[in-house]
């Protein structure tokens, strides 16, 4: 299998058959390349992207719209689909093309007071606070480090072979179908780290904030979805309640794959600690690259994914406006191609069926299962010896 090793500064890279090696400085020089594609794309930022932002908030909001019209004509299937249609589309801009993108801070430099990263709040229960901490910072600065990225699983998944194995995996398939069906909810306890409050590793004084404001922020959504709307369409209030219900599982069931799709399909890598430490920033746009997968799609896709379906991209420059990010996939997959750097990219079913295999697969005892070969492509960041 390839590997990428990083020897000595200085010394020449290995032409020979085998395994791919990359020299320290053409590590760096990725880093450099990386960094000039990004500064290009910064410099261009203008009105293009302005007009882009306030299509996208304009088309959310006639989605909204529309669906909350259509619920007072509930009674008729047609429009209660049609209404938890346009809704569940809401809900998917909402929260990935603006939500996501903007609390990365994507559209600060409009300097906008509703497009801005410290202040914009979404509509999912989750609080932005929490979610920028476990999120932007966790995931983003430690992406698939095991032990410190805890989106490898969700804390719930066994997502990864080096995650030891016990009988609570079993229900791998289950966990996973239910966190997908509850994906928001799953989304808002992040932050808490149940699972190591029920080991004892973090006490109440930890987490009783953050409960207050998954408290404030959930109960808020409850009242919006299940109870306020669901009472202005008088006695179509148990037909509007199970609209907004059903629009918030086709938000979750859309978001969970979109995610699940860029992060762990077949070929995506995770690392040690050990590995990615004191890595350089070169070594880091790598790993971005090794741990992130592509999705395969049109421009509509692109949209309703938030651009997430560039997961490369968007690990590489989590602060680019995202819908820029087919501009730069070109240029990062050439890049990937130069050095010899896998670009994990394939059609939707592609990734969600590799996704779900590997659920199934990692479900079960490592001594029934047969071992995968080793990874195309291993991050060594020993020096050799001189």
């Amino acid at each position: 299998m390839s590997v990428i090793s990083l020897p000595r500064r200085g010394s020449k890279p290995d032409k020979a058959d085998g395994p791919v090696v990359l020299t320290v400085d053409q590590v760096d020089e990725i880093g450099r390349e990386l960094d000039a594609l990004r500064a290009r794309i910064v410099a261009d930022l203008g009105e293009e992207d302005r007009e882009y932002i306030y299509k996208i908030i304009k088309a959310q909001r006639g989605f909204e719209i529309a669906g909350r019209g259509l619920m007072y004509l509930g009674f008729l299937p047609p429009f209660w689909l049609a209404g938890v249609g346009a809704l569940g589309i809401s809900k998917i801009l909402d929260n990935m093309e603006i939500g996501h993108n903007v609390m990365h801070g994507q559209y600060d430099w409009m300097r906008e007071p509703g497009l801005n990263s410290r202040v914009f709040e979404w509509d999912t229960v989750c609080p932005a606070d929490q979610w920028k901490h476990s999120h932007n910072y966790m995931h983003h600065t430690y992406t698939n480090i095991r032990g410190m990225d805890r989106d490898i699983g969700y804390g719930i998944l066994r997502m990864d072979k080096e995650q030891k194995w016990n009988p609570y995996y079993l229900g791998n398939p289950v966990w996973a179908f239910l966190l997908m069906v509850f994906f928001e909810w799953g989304v808002m306890l992040h932050d808490l780290e149940a699972e190591n409050v029920v080991q004892g590793k973090r006490k109440w004084k930890d987490i009783k904030p953050l409960l207050k404001g998954m408290g404030r922020k959930s109960g808020r959504q409850i009242l919006k979805d299940y109870v306020v709307f669901p009472a202005l369409t008088g006695p179509l209030f148990i037909s509007t309640l199970l609209g907004n219900a059903a629009a918030n599982l086709v938000r979750n069931l859309w978001t969970y794959s979109i995610i699940f799709c860029g992060h762990f399909p077949s070929g995506v890598q995770t690392f040690s600690e050990e590995e990615t430490a004191n890595e350089s920033q070169g070594e880091w746009y790598v790993r971005q690259m090794l741990g992130s997968a592509n999705i395969e799609g049109g421009k509509l896709f692109h949209i309703m994914s938030g651009n997430l379906s560039h997961q490369i991209e968007h690990h590489l420059f989590p602060d680019v406006p995202a819908h820029r990010y087919p501009q730069m996939a070109p240029e990062v997959e050439a890049l990937c191609n130069k050095y010899g750097l896998p670009y994990n990219k394939g059609g939707f079913f592609k990734q969600i069926g590799s996704v779900w295999a590997k659920i199934f697969k990692l479900a079960l005892p490592p001594s029934l299962v047969r071992s995968d070969s080793a990874p195309s492509v291993i991050v060594q960041r020993q020096q050799a010896a001189a």
